[in-house]
């Protein structure tokens, strides 16, 4: 009698069920597309307020009569709170479930976000948006997973970076909704929608959002397994019956989620990532964090400067999608090597570009769209690299180390501009860890786990 490979029969003639070749095997379900959906969704929010601060800062500038220079705090607490919530969450993640971790996420976020509305000076906004970012480091790793492992391996690479749009498309329209807003009804009414959506959004997950099989059977035997993979196959038989099992689970001396990012196998691997995320992260954050401050400096208006920082995340929004593609058809540490030493090369040339409106959107929107392509494509690799019962820990913690080079490139760029450096040599400098970031996830190949 034929059996689906996922099946497998034991000594003692009980079956076990290997969970991973289960979702392999079959086409995509509709629990599967919901997942990805409500995912995005998550994601799409966070990144419009992880972004909202870069495109509510010149109206802050002018209203509070301070220095765009004088916004660096405000730039880097955020940062700072991504960092503590994605490195804190992920071993939690991986011990209590990424679905728990979700939810209470997007609440905390939603909610710092409203009350960062009623800020009155630098100090007061870096500190809620230091909570915000809490939330917000906490939720995205998070989202990356429990999609990487609801996924078939045929099509997780373009999955999941489909899914990851939502956050280049949420800090993309952080850019326009300022655009429309800020004039008629002041800076707050940005912070206003990113609080209100997540507040919104927290029920639909509460009743819809699956945890992840994975999660399941490495850490709770199994339980609540059943119900669901019938929810993707309603025909498969021997659910019932068989024994959940994991071949992906590695083990180490500890039990520790932290302990299986640096078992045999995986430390030049979650060393490099972490190098090529710090990299493309100081350059995409110095970008949207200070790029309409520097194109408001440059003579155009704000509302000219929000859509052209709001062109990058658009470009990363269409990158994410082709990365996906090309991840899944070849090697993928090349790929995105290529897509950061492209995007080093374009903002070289929109450096020499400041003066040229149509020229610097086209550049921005093609140099978004290579380093974002990058940048989203470690979230799939590192989720793919990892095993179950560190997953979660693996993308949250390349996360987390990356966000410090998020906040140095956010700091770094207030830094630049009290110096007086202008467009031009601000943008011609961010090439140089856009070509380390390239170089780095090179060194990844050099060593492969065995699972």
């Amino acid at each position: 009698m034929n059996q689906s490979s996922a099946v497998a029969q034991s000594p003692t003639s009980t079956q076990a069920l290997d969970v991973q070749a289960f979702i392999n095997e079959r086409p995509i379900s509709s629990l599967q597309w919901s997942t990805v959906v409500l995912c995005f969704l998550i994601v799409f929010i966070d990144g419009y307020d992880t972004a909202a601060a870069g495109f509510i800062a010149p109206a802050l500038s002018k209203q509070w009569g301070v220095a765009a220079s004088m916004l660096k705090p405000m730039m880097s607490a955020a940062l700072i709170g991504l960092a503590v919530g994605a490195i804190g969450v992920g071993p939690i993640a991986d011990r209590f479930g990424r679905r728990r971790v979700l939810i209470g996420s997007l609440l905390l976020f939603g909610l710092f976000s409203l009350a960062s509305m009623f800020a009155y000076d630098v100090t007061s906004m870096s500190l809620l948006r230091f909570l915000t970012g809490i939330g917000l480091g906490a939720a995205m790793p998070n989202a990356i997973t429990l999609t990487s492992e609801y996924c078939p391996a045929r099509h997780r690479s373009k999955l999941t970076m489909a899914m990851f749009c939502g956050f280049t498309l949420g800090s993309a329209s952080g850019g326009f909704v300022a655009a429309r807003l800020i004039g008629p009804f002041g800076w707050q009414s940005v912070l206003l929608v990113g609080g209100v959506v997540p507040l919104l959004l927290a029920p639909l997950l509460m009743w819809k959002l699956p945890e992840s099989l994975q999660y399941l059977v490495a850490r709770r035997g199994g339980e609540g397994v059943r119900p669901l993979l019938r929810r993707i196959d309603p025909a498969a038989k021997s659910i019932d019956s068989a024994v959940m099992t994991l071949p992906e689970i590695v083990k180490v001396k500890s039990d520790s989620a932290v302990a299986v990012l640096f078992s045999p196998g995986y430390p030049i691997g979650t060393l490099s990532l972490w190098a090529t995320y710090f990299s493309g992260l100081l350059t995409i954050y110095l970008i949207t964090s200070w790029l309409p401050t520097l194109v408001a400096n440059a003579g155009l208006p704000i509302e000219q400067a929000s859509v052209i920082g709001g062109m990058f995340m658009f470009g990363g929004a269409l990158g994410c999608l082709l990365m996906g593609w090309v991840m899944d058809r070849f090697e993928p540490h090349r790929s995105i090597a290529l897509a950061y030493a492209i995007s080093a090369v374009l903002l070289i040339v929109l450096a020499r570009h400041s003066g040229d409106l149509q020229g610097m959107k086209s550049l921005v929107f093609a140099a978004g769209l290579f380093i974002n392509a990058g940048q989203s494509a470690l979230l799939a690799l590192a989720a793919g690299f990892y095993p179950t019962q560190g997953r979660a820990t693996g993308v949250a913690w390349m996360n987390g180390i990356g966000r410090f080079g998020g906040i140095f490139g956010a700091y770094f760029g207030g830094s630049l501009l009290a110096m007086g450096w202008d467009f031009r040599a601000i943008i011609s400098a961010l090439a140089v860890p856009a070509f380390v970031a390239a170089g780095a996830i090179l060194v990844k190949t050099l060593q492969r786990p065995a699972i």
